[in-house]
């Protein structure tokens, strides 16, 4: 598979929504207008497996995305896809302007103290509507300048400034 054919989840179905075979999706994008723009959308797990599934419309609902596919055609088939995430391909991506960065490039980043301290991975990225939050085995960082002081996707490392509150000490 070539770099251009990478799949990224951009959002995830957490349930049917009325009886029509609409489902109510969570979007793990800046862009959830980008939906609009889809024709087709790559599915993966729930009961389904893993397909391509034709978007016949998009409409919005309380911060959720609501998908009508094509052959889902009642609750009981909407139902099935509870669960999946939805996939577009990497090249498809929108594209970001300076100091943006990718969720899915952040999740797994080695994240270091200005002076060397190693605060462990991001493994969870917070959305808040004031700015999103990083969280690592021993931090949670504000996506800010004022904490984040590099990134570098390429050599997923962060360096983070050290401020008093930041690093959660684990009790074992």
């Amino acid at each position: 598979m070539g770099e251009d054919d990478r799949n990224v989840t951009i959002g995830v179905i957490t349930s049917p929504f009325g009886v029509k075979g609409e489902v109510k999706a969570h979007p793990y994008t800046d862009f959830p207008e980008r939906f609009e723009d889809l024709v087709e959308v790559l599915v993966a797990g729930g009961n389904v497996g893993s397909r391509m599934m034709k978007i016949e419309g998009v409409r919005y609902h309380k911060g959720a995305v609501l998908i009508k596919f094509a052959g889902i055609g009642d609750m009981t088939a909407a139902e099935s896809l509870r669960g999946a995430e939805l996939r577009i391909r990497e090249a498809d991506l929108m594209p970001l302007e300076k100091d943006e960065y990718y969720i899915h490039d952040i999740i797994g980043m080695d994240v270091v103290t200005t002076e060397g301290e190693s605060l462990g991975k991001v493994k969870e990225v917070l959305r808040s509507a004031a700015n999103d939050v990083y969280v690592t085995e021993r931090a949670m960082i504000p996506a800010v300048k004022e904490f984040v002081r590099s990134v570098d996707v390429g050599a997923k490392k962060m360096v983070v400034q050290p401020v008093e509150g930041l690093v959660q000490e684990r009790k074992e």
